[in-house]
């Protein structure tokens, strides 16, 4: 991270136990991520990644240690504040799309808006359409996820995870449904995003392909998040 850059997610000495399994998944992490900064965070199944997501997109909380998020402290933060923090701030990609399978393209992307209900909706069904537009599929508008390939499901995904403007986009494993040409494709929309909109990302992945495309790459082993460059 430059020294120059301003700080947009600090986590220090955090650590999540699932205590039903005696399971330490995530121990002691320290890591600083800059505005605009996209990093990826390699490890094999099991080793804490998602995790540190969850932990990272304030869908879940430590249980020692402090995360600070655009100047605020999550762990001083009540559920309907994550869940602000969440719908204003943080978009998300996983692996599996997500997609709500009765919704529409467009219905899909504008569920973030709904949740928020902080957006005029007829403004954000304009961004939607022109996110569409951007991630080439403006012509399944109205088209179901059952409809789409596997490849067309990440885009819109990628859309509704952008739909709210978020600082932070948080991807769990964006590409690994996908053949290697279509990862690629949805690896280079994330950089794209990334740079245009000094879009911050924290992405995990097993593959070191697909961490070619971060700013820098972190290795996490048994829970352990290994902080050299």
């Amino acid at each position: 991270m430059a020294g120059d850059s301003t700080v947009l997610l600090s986590l220090n000495k955090v650590s999540r136990c699932y205590r039903a399994h005696s399971i330490d998944a995530v121990k002691d992490a320290s890591i600083d991520i800059a505005e605009g900064e996209f990093v990826a965070i390699m490890g094999p199944s099991g080793c804490g990644k998602s995790t540190l997501l969850n932990l990272i997109g304030a869908i879940d909380t430590p249980d020692s240690g402090t995360i600070n998020f655009a100047g605020q402290s999550l762990s001083e933060l009540n559920d309907e504040q994550l869940t602000h923090v969440r719908g204003e701030n943080i978009g998300f990609v996983f692996q599996a799309f997500n997609l709500l399978p009765t919704f529409s393209v467009l219905e899909n992307i504008l569920v973030p808006i709904e949740l928020n209900q902080r957006h005029r909706l007829k403004e954000a069904e304009k961004s939607a359409r022109e996110l569409l537009a951007r991630v080439g599929l403006e012509h399944r508008v109205n088209f179901f996820p059952s409809q789409l390939s596997g490849g067309e499901m990440q885009r819109v995904a990628i859309a509704r995870a952008l739909v709210h403007k978020p600082k932070l986009l948080v991807a769990d494993e964006p590409t690994g449904n996908l053949d290697t040409q279509n990862g690629e494709k949805i690896l280079d929309l994330i950089k794209e995003f990334n740079r245009e909109r000094n879009l911050a990302v924290i992405m995990a992945t097993h593959s070191r392909e697909a961490a070619a495309f971060a700013d820098r790459t972190l290795e996490m082993r048994d829970g352990i998040l290994l902080t050299h460059d």
